[in-house]
């Protein structure tokens, strides 16, 4: 059976629905910071095991941008959040 994840937005699809673009835990510089903290921010990832929080995008759905909080050993998702809502003070 193929995995499901629940979208805040139209309820549970399939995983092939989505793409998932990235580590959600990462903060944006500001714009004068050194070379140093940009060099850090765009190349520089930790890779943990377990649980840990990435941005999905539901392509074949609402086309909206999702924060899945999801154990990538076992795949089990514990969270989805509309990154706006995240955004705004939300949490995963």
């Amino acid at each position: 059976m193929a995995s499901l994840i629940t979208c805040p937005h139209c309820g549970r699809r399939p995983r092939e629905e989505f793409s998932i673009r990235g580590d959600a835990v990462p903060e944006r510089p500001a714009p004068a910071a050194s070379e140093e903290a940009w060099h850090a921010y765009v190349y520089l990832r930790e890779n943990p095991r377990g649980k840990i929080r990435e941005y999905w995008h539901h392509v074949a759905g609402c086309r909206r941008w999702l924060v899945v909080e999801r154990d990538n050993l076992t795949h089990e998702v514990f969270a989805v959040t509309d990154a706006r809502d995240m955004a705004n003070g939300g949490a995963a």
